[in-house]
C-alpha cells in the first residue's frame, strides 16, 4: 500500500493536525514532510495540488486541505 504524504510548515495548527493524522491512519502509513525544513519539496507539493498547509495527499492523488495554517506562497517566503 502506498503511503499518504502529510505536508506542513511547523506552525501550531500543522503540528496538531500532524498528531491527529498519525493517530488516525498510523505512523507507518504516512510520510510527514515539513516544508520549512524540506523546501526542495515545495514544487512537488504544488504539482500534487497542495495550495495550503497542513494538507494530506492520499495514495490515489487526492489532496485534503486540513484547517488553514499557511498558503504555499507564505511557506515559500
Amino acid at each position: 500500500m502506498a503511503k499518504s504524504i502529510f505536508y506542513h510548515a511547523g506552525c501550531p495548527v500543522c503540528v496538531s493536525a500532524e498528531q491527529d493524522i498519525i493517530g488516525l491512519i498510523g505512523e507507518s502509513n504516512v510520510e510527514v514532510v515539513h516544508l520549512g525544513e524540506a523546501s526542495d519539496r515545495i514544487g512537488e507539493a504544488e504539482q500534487a495540488g497542495v495550495q495550503s498547509v497542513p494538507a494530506l495527499l492520499t495514495p490515489n492523488g487526492n489532496v485534503l486541505h486540513i484547517n488553514f495554517g499557511a498558503s504555499l506562497a507564505d511557506v515559500k517566503g
